[in-house]
């Protein structure tokens, strides 16, 4: 009892924290255009850069595996920083934009905030980003053109830090392109309009611990495990919360382990 006691112990302090699992899903969205079929979007979220575990080294070997992807979009859903994780190691915002910076997409790389970024300073995380190349979306929506046909991607900004108003996020959204939409925790879902053909967010961790039976004890949403991770669909609109790469207060991670993953989308009446 003893020797597995440690062996969980281990695995969930050091084994789990430092893993790196690349993960490929492929959904089928209403409302996402015929032209679009194909389109591969990279989900980067939570990399609190400087957790244990998830050092400068980490975030260069997750740029390498998300270009090894080849997506044509990467989105990052907040909290690059950290604030008072146990046992980490803090690294400037201006740091972690740098190698962000080497991030590899024909459409580019665009972001919102998390809480933690904002609680360290906002201004300063946005400035870096934008200094980078990357943009920040904050309660607005860009236009991009893939195969001759534009689509939208909007950020919302974080629901406990910020205005997280939808509404004007989406109202320069006034063709019928679809809508990907981006923002920091998933508890906005339940206010998203059906116009948006996908919401991407992260903010869980998928709960950091993830149990047998019972699944994760502790996810910081006030739905508890509803959003707690992966791809939901609510009302015939679609939500995928990643579970991010790094820790948060305590640096554990036991059957949640840091990952990349890439999304590719396509139109319902593809045959999946």
């Amino acid at each position: 009892m003893f020797g597995f006691a440690l062996f969980c112990a281990l695995w969930a302090f050091w084994i789990g924290p430092g893993r790196l699992v690349v993960r490929e899903v492929e959904l089928a969205l209403p409302r996402w255009a015929a032209e679009h079929a194909g389109l591969r979007v990279a989900v980067l979220t939570d990399l609190h850069v400087g957790s244990p575990r998830q050092g400068e080294e980490m975030l260069r070997r997750i740029v390498r595996e998300t270009n090894a992807l080849e997506p044509d979009v990467v989105v990052l859903l907040g909290d690059l920083v950290i604030q008072g994780v146990v046992g980490g190691s803090f690294v400037e915002p201006e740091r972690i934009a740098q190698m962000l910076a080497d991030l590899e997409a024909p459409l580019g790389t665009f972001s919102v905030l998390g809480n933690h970024d904002v609680w360290f300073d906002a201004e300063r995380v946005r400035r870096a980003l934008r200094e980078s190349g990357i943009q920040v979306l904050e309660d607005s929506a860009a236009s991009l053109e893939w195969k001759s046909r534009s689509f939208w991607i909007g950020g919302v900004s974080d629901l406990m830090t910020g205005a997280h108003d939808i509404a004007a996020t989406l109202a320069n959204v006034s063709d019928d392109a679809p809508v990907l939409l981006i923002t920091h925790n998933p508890d906005i879902f339940p206010d998203v309009p059906a116009r948006v053909s996908l919401t991407l967010a992260g903010h869980t961790h998928g709960g950091q611990v993830k149990l047998p039976v019972i699944g994760a004890p502790v996810v910081p949403s006030r739905f508890g495990q509803r959003y707690a991770a992966g791809h939901l669909v609510e009302g015939g609109r679609h939500l995928y919360v990643g579970t991010g790469t790094g820790t948060s207060i305590l640096p554990v991670r036991f059957g949640v382990p840091p990952e990349v993953v890439v999304l590719t989308l396509w139109p319902t009446d593809r045959q999946m």
